[in-house]
């Protein structure tokens, strides 16, 4: 799994600037997420930037003064919004003097950009919409400290307050995308408050596996939170958990062998091969078996020339 965060893209940009004309006027931004890479890289070369509506409409701070434009997006995989802008610039006849470029790339080249500032192969995501993206149908989500507030200790009393805390929790995310498996160390007799909060927000979901213990002291006996997650998401399909606690995420990856995600920190912890080779004959089926020999060969060959592998064999 390849991440990167927000201060990951404004390094890379920062790295990148050498390769950029020095007589840039504008850079315009690709919405959505290519305003962001534009605001970053604007204000590092203290340029104007615009959104590519108002660049074509001629709303922009200095009209018909622009002689070298560059047009960003945050990241190019198929190059659809990309294609499409150069066809909308070229369509308005603002063509002339234009540079497109994208951050990430999945090659060095791509025939839609005139610059890659970095190359970062599938599978991966993004910290600016890494709770708003498709991919997350692949993903285990843990729910206290990703789409909710961790209880505080008064709420946390696995009675009464913690009853009201389950109903009523405060939001974190209200992601408009259908999570593959939640995957939470709250216990199985809170599974109805749990899907009414989840059904309150508007959460979808397929799964939601609860850890089946009586009480909360139990749990903490046996220290079951991390052990739990890492079972379910090692015999599952999912390519990445998405967790809230450092300690834990470091947990589960150790006894899954695969990526974990800690999400509020922004750090993505990778598997050493000891731990994902540990795991193999630990599994139940063949679907987790070979997502655990594909990250095998990720954490030997590096992202780069896997991704190359796995693109030739799909050709083959």
């Amino acid at each position: 799994m390849n991440y990167r965060s927000i201060a990951d893209m404004n390094r890379t940009i920062l790295r990148n600037l050498h390769r950029l004309p020095r007589d840039l006027d504008l850079v315009v931004g690709v919405p959505r997420s290519g305003l962001l890479a534009a605001q970053m890289l604007g204000s590092a070369l203290g340029l104007p930037v615009v959104a590519l509506d108002d660049f074509l409409e001629r709303r922009t701070p200095a009209v018909g003064a622009e002689r070298r434009i560059l047009v960003l997006e945050d990241s190019l995989s198929s190059g659809i919004a990309m294609q499409e802008a150069r066809d909308r610039v070229s369509a308005a006849g603002r063509g002339e003097g234009v540079l497109y470029a994208a951050v990430y790339g999945l090659r060095p080249r791509h025939a839609e950009a005139d610059l890659i500032f970095e190359t970062v192969p599938q599978p991966r995501m993004f910290q600016w919409n890494a709770m708003h993206h498709k991919f997350l149908a692949r993903c285990c989500v843990d729910i206290d400290g990703i789409l909710c507030h961790d209880p505080t200790e008064a709420e946390n009393d696995d009675g009464p307050a913690y009853l009201d805390f389950l109903l009523n929790a405060r939001p974190l995310c209200r992601t408009r995308q259908r999570i593959g498996m939640l995957v939470t160390s709250r216990l199985e007799k809170y599974r109805p408050q749990t899907e009414a909060w989840l059904a309150a927000q508007g959460i979808a979901f397929d799964r939601l596996e609860m850890l089946d213990l009586p009480s909360r002291e139990e749990r903490m006996r046996l220290g079951a939170h991390g052990s739990f997650k890492a079972r379910v998401y090692r015999e599952s399909d999912a390519l990445l958990f998405i967790e809230s606690e450092p300690r834990q995420a470091e947990q589960i990856m150790r006894l899954a062998g695969r990526p974990v995600l800690c999400l509020p920190e922004q750090r993505l912890f990778q598997p050493a091969l000891a731990h994902v080779a540990a795991q193999i004959p630990r599994v139940r089926s063949r679907t987790a078996a070979r997502h655990l020999v594909r990250q095998a060969a990720w954490t030997m060959l590096g992202a780069e020339r896997f991704s190359r592998l796995s693109d030739r064999l799909r050709v083959a």
